[in-house]
């Protein structure tokens, strides 16, 4: 089963106390890659929230965005506190006497200390925490069943170019068993040009066909690429996450196919070479989105 890795997925889970909503949107990236916003009462169990979306994804790279509100309006409105407030007022008029300044201390003065006000932290009980994890869930269901709509997709298109180079490479066979031939009979004519008894050199014609057969074998190169097309359409079909596989395969095809061009004295071999490398450059692009 093909599962693309581009995504989106959404979830909300709560109760009367705590309501949660989550989004997570998924893209390309060749290891896993997570990126969480959470709220600053979240914080501390960051790296359970992660092990969490390990267990459920295993490539991509993910935005996560977590939202809470609770049942009271507090949430994590800044408190202040008073006894720095107090020690801070004493610094500034330290600092105004000592300075000689006349200016009167403003609020905004006292605003420009962050660490006046103290964010407070809302803690959650085992309970709440399972609606988050839930909300997160269904977010990742929501994003796998996306993900597996997509690959569908990319399955089909896979497919359909496996079968446009198994025909080119069907053509490339047909064409072989006779380039050859029409090769030495070419070369016959030329000779004819040159030489007013052809007959007199029939063995060293016999001998550099055998030599042109030799060189432009393309039989084994023909033999792997077709296993290599039947490998790739059965992992497409069959494997769970056959992304790197696939890659891998699109290397060796595409080997085959410089090597037949590369043989080749034909230039129907050699033209239908290059489509057959243009399908598999199409085939890479698409598998980079395989998860």
């Amino acid at each position: 089963m093909i599962n693309s890795m581009t995504g989106f997925g959404k979830g909300s889970a709560g109760n009367d106390k705590i309501s949660v909503e989550v989004e997570v949107k998924s893209v390309n990236s060749r290891y896993l890659d997570i990126a969480l916003r959470l709220p600053s009462s979240l914080m501390l169990k960051e790296y359970e929230l992660r092990e969490f979306i390990k267990s459920k994804v295993s490539r991509g790279k993910l935005s996560v965005n977590i939202q809470l509100s609770s049942g009271n309006d507090e949430g994590d409105l800044p408190v202040l506190d008073k006894e720095k407030l107090k020690n801070y007022l004493n610094i500034l008029k330290d600092l105004k006497k000592a300075a000689k300044i006349t200016e009167k201390i403003k609020l905004e003065h006292i605003l420009n200390n962050k660490d006046l006000l103290e964010v407070k932290k809302a803690e959650y009980s085992d309970e709440e925490f399972e609606y988050i994890k839930q909300a997160l869930d269904a977010a990742l269901v929501q994003l796998k069943q996306m993900k597996r709509n997509e690959g569908n997709e990319l399955k089909k298109e896979l497919l359909k170019r496996i079968q446009i180079i198994d025909e080119r490479l069907t053509e490339i066979e047909k064409e072989f068993s006779n380039s050859v031939q029409e090769y030495f009979s070419k070369l016959k004519e030329r000779m004819k040009l040159l030489v007013e008894d052809v007959s007199n050199y029939t063995e060293r014609l016999e001998f550099e066909l055998a030599l042109i057969a030799d060189r432009a074998e393309i039989t084994e190169e023909c033999v792997r690429l077709r296993s290599h097309l039947k490998f790739f359409a059965e992992s497409v079909e069959k494997d769970d996450e056959p992304g790197r596989k696939l890659n891998f395969l699109c290397q060796e095809m595409n080997r085959e196919a410089n090597t037949i061009s590369s043989k080749s004295i034909s230039t129907i071999i050699t033209h239908n070479s290059v489509l057959i490398k243009e399908e598999i450059e199409k085939i890479r692009e698409q598998i980079q989105n395989i998860e």
